[in-house]
Parts: C-alpha cells; sequence; structure tokens
C-alpha cells in the first residue's frame, strides 16, 4: 500500500507542477497586458497635457501636479523617451497660480 501511494505522488507531482507553471505563466501575461494598456493610456493622457499647455505657454499647478504623477507611473511602468521630453519642455513652462489671469 505505502508503495502504491508513493507511485502515486511520482506519478502526480510533475502533472500538478505544470499546472501550477502554466498558471503563474497566464499571470505574468494578464499582469504584462494590464501594465502596457495603462502604459499607454499614461502616455495618451500625457500627450494631451503636453500640446495642451506648450500652446498656451503656462500650466496650472493642479495640471503641472498630475502631469509629474501621470509621468512617475509612466515612468515606473518601464515608459520613457519622448515623454521625458515632453516632461521637461512642461517643466519649463510658467507656473499658473490659482487666480492668475
Amino acid at each position: 500500500m505505502e508503495q502504491l501511494l508513493i507511485q502515486t505522488y511520482i506519478a502526480a507531482a510533475p502533472v500538478i507542477l505544470g499546472y501550477i507553471v502554466w498558471i503563474l505563466k497566464k499571470q505574468k501575461k494578464d499582469r504584462d497586458a494590464n501594465s502596457n494598456g495603462t502604459m499607454m493610456l499614461l502616455r495618451v493622457q500625457l500627450i494631451d497635457y503636453h500640446d495642451k499647455y506648450t500652446a498656451k505657454g503656462e500650466i496650472p499647478s493642479y495640471a503641472y501636479e498630475n502631469f509629474c504623477e501621470m509621468y512617475e507611473a509612466y515612468h515606473d511602468l518601464g515608459g520613457n523617451g519622448m515623454v521625458t521630453k515632453m516632461f521637461n519642455e512642461i517643466s519649463d513652462l510658467h507656473l499658473k497660480q490659482k487666480g492668475n489671469i
């Protein structure tokens, strides 16, 4: 009886481990897809902010704070390149304080 249990465990272990590996790979693929989607949404919003406020030549403080937080999240997800250039351009804009016209 003991020998039968050992043989059963030996036969079942690779199947169970294979299933666990499959689940982990699927979860990683899903996480990667979510990260990429989030990064692209952030990129679109960052480009929109950049275009809007560089055309105006100034940026409200709340929008600048939003831009910085989105940029940090975008960068943490692995984004870089042209968005870093846009971040530098936004940082050079005149910061419009609330109530200034």
